[in-house]
Order: C-alpha cells, then structure tokens, then sequence
C-alpha cells in the first residue's frame, strides 16, 4: 500500500545567513489510507509549519515530501496546485464566507474541481450536510449558526470533493466540550467511509482516543509515537 504521506528527511528553516532559524529538523514519517494521526506539541514546536507544508501552502526546501505519490520538493506551481485540489483543509477558525449560505460554501470547494459536473454540485452538497446533520440549516447563513454547526460546515466543504488527504489544524479548540466531541466524530466517520488519510493537529486531550497514532512534536523534531495501533493494512484486512 503507497502511503499518502510521505516524508523522508525533511527540513525548514525561516530567515538566511545569522538569522536562519530551524524550524523543522529531519522529519521523516507515513501516513496511509484510512489512517488518522493526531499531532501533538507545544506551541512553535512546527506542527502549523509541517501542515502547511504537507497542504503544498509552503515551498519544501531540503528533504523530501511525498503527497500521492507526488514530490513536492521542486514540484511547480502546476503540480502543488494539482496535489491540493485532493487535499481537504479544516482550520481552527471555521473561514466561512459570511455572504454565503450554508450550501453556497459547500458549493464554492466544488467549483474549484472542473472535472466534477455542475449537475453534481447540489446532490453531493446536500449529502455531506446530511452526513453532518445539517439537512435543515442548508439555506442558513454563518450567522445564524452556532459555533459547532460552523465547523460542521467546514468539515463538509473540506470532504465534499472527495479528498485523498484531509489536513485539521486545532478544529476543536474553539468548541465546547460536546460541540468539539461531535465534530471528531464526524471526521472519524467520514474520513473512514471514504478512506481518506487525516492529520489533525490538537492540543485538545479530549479527542485524541480518534487517532490510529499520536505523534509527539518538540522544537521541530517528532520524538516519539505516543499510541500505536495495528498497521493500516492490518486493519483493513479485518472483517
């Protein structure tokens, strides 16, 4: 089985000459379909920075990284754009466009997909907003939603394309306890169906028990990994 991810001595640095500062220091791990791994670490450990380097927001400067099957190390501006319309991103911040109704920011990921007929648009919407129990809010704006169901509808505009990969930077930290609980347990469930890879990074210790692996970051290196469970391969092969 490839794995989604894919890195192999990967470094970053911010500034140059006296000033560069590492950020990241020899990361190397996988990630495979169907998998979900929580990242955890201090603030300014580079979680943020490995996540937007893994989404191809970052240019890759020494090391290599594989999206798909993808190096992004050199890739142009034609592949990085390629590899992330297959990618999913859920922010800590929900971004939704406040001109917009629930279903008009669903809609907004598909149009970047001109493979996906317009026909679709709608039908695949309406579905992910009744996967995420949002059937009765699609004409809604932001407004008029609670903080939880803002973040549903972000969790439905990151997978209504289908993504191979959905990247989740602190998607719980500004959710209540159950508002925060349902939100994971909906990515968990989704992410599964459709075998999508998730790397979710949290500080949030009440929805780490999602996780197939928990890996611990420290001043740009990953330490250890916390929780171990069967290779993915393994678990696939279950009944």
């Amino acid at each position: 089985m490839q794995p989604t991810v894919s890195a192999l001595n990967l470094n970053y640095a911010f500034g140059q000459g006296n000033l560069l500062k590492p950020i990241l220091t020899n990361i190397n791990f996988d990630i495979y379909p169907g998998e979900i791994v929580i990242l955890m670490g201090p603030s300014g450990s580079g979680k943020t920075t490995l996540l937007t380097l893994i989404g191809g927001l970052r240019s890759v400067q020494e090391g290599s990284l594989k999206i798909l099957n993808q190096e992004l190390h050199g890739a142009s501006k034609r592949q990085l754009t390629t590899v992330r319309k297959q990618i999913g991103f859920i922010f800590q911040y929900h971004n939704l466009l406040k001109c917009l109704t629930v279903y008009g920011n669903v809609q907004m990921s598909l149009k970047l997909h001109s493979e996906i007929p317009k026909c679709e648009y709608r039908p695949r919407a309406i579905a992910l907003l009744e996967a995420v129990g949002l059937a009765d809010r699609v004409d809604y704006y932001p407004e008029k939603l609670s903080g939880g169901q803002k973040q549903r509808v972000a969790i439905a505009r990151a997978l209504v394309a289908q993504p191979k990969l959905l990247l989740a930077d602190e998607p719980t930290s500004s959710l209540d306890s159950k508002s925060g609980r349902d939100v994971v347990d909906i990515i968990q469930r989704l992410a599964k169906e459709e075998g999508c890879s998730v790397l979710l990074v949290t500080h949030d210790n009440r929805i780490l028990d999602i996780a197939d692996r928990i890996l611990q970051m420290e001043d740009g290196q990953l330490l250890n990994t916390l929780a171990q469970l069967p290779h993915p391969m393994e678990r696939l092969a279950r009944p």
